[in-house]
């Protein structure tokens, strides 16, 4: 059995039951070292099968060949595995094998969830996950995603919104959200959420200062009835009160 497995942000109290036992079973857990020395202290005895950044074919390719074998094994992501992580690469390459293996993807909370329960309650009405990385995407693409989002009032969670390649797409996609929202929307920053130095920012679209954003850092820009209340960002669902 090949599990795909989610961390969570990065503490263990937000880690599913689910997730902690198939790393208790398993013999092997493949990942990126980052995420390795999340769980570094659950590995005692096990084989590890790590690779650096960018290295996910890799990755996916060789846990596939263990669970090919006849070994479970887990390929863990941080988050969710099915959001923005491995399950969707992994899933793939599996359905191109002459040889059926057995594939359970283990869910976990992503950023947004994380960030979305340290800030309040942003996310109660609809809301859409957008990347701002184009390594995968190309930009064009992820501007066209931003303005219909905005247009269409969602709450907008940002992920990967801005690093040392790409220091300028955070400020562009903000400026494509200001033709429909007000620059006074209230804008969340979650920062390294569930992990020591965790930071969480309420501010607003005008006053957000991009140096304190990084690709640790999840951006929720909220919908035009999205408010705050005794340090809580809310956004009403819609009963009458």
């Amino acid at each position: 059995m090949l599990y795909i497995v989610g961390l969570g942000p990065g503490s263990r109290d937000l880690m599913t039951q689910e997730a902690l036992d198939v790393i208790k079973k398993v013999h092997t857990i493949v990942g990126y070292a980052t995420y390795v020395r999340l769980i570094r202290d659950m590995l005692e005895g096990k084989e590890l099968v790590v690779t650096g950044m960018r290295g996910e074919v890799e990755r996916s390719k060789k846990a596939i060949e263990i669970a090919a074998s006849g070994e479970d094994v887990a390929i863990i992501s941080s988050g969710d595995a099915g959001i923005y992580g491995m399950a969707g690469l992994v899933l793939e390459l599996a359905s191109k094998m002459d040889q059926h293996i057995d594939v359970r993807v283990v869910p976990g909370v992503t950023a947004s969830i994380g960030a979305a329960a340290a800030l309040g309650a942003p996310l109660m009405n609809d809301f859409c996950h957008i990347s701002l990385s184009d390594l995968m995407t190309p930009w064009d693409v992820i501007k066209q995603r931003v303005d219909a989002a905005a247009k269409a009032d969602f709450v907008i969670c940002l992920y990967n919104p801005r690093s040392k390649g790409r220091p300028n797409n955070l400020r562009e996609a903000l400026d494509i959200m200001l033709k429909y929202k007000s620059p006074d929307t209230v804008v969340g920053l979650g920062k390294d959420v569930a992990r020591k130095n965790e930071i969480e920012t309420i501010t607003t679209i005008k006053d957000l200062n991009e140096e304190d954003v990084n690709m640790t850092t999840i951006v929720i820009v909220g919908n035009q009835n999205t408010y705050v209340a005794d340090g809580r960002m809310i956004t009403p669902r819609g009963y009458t009160l």
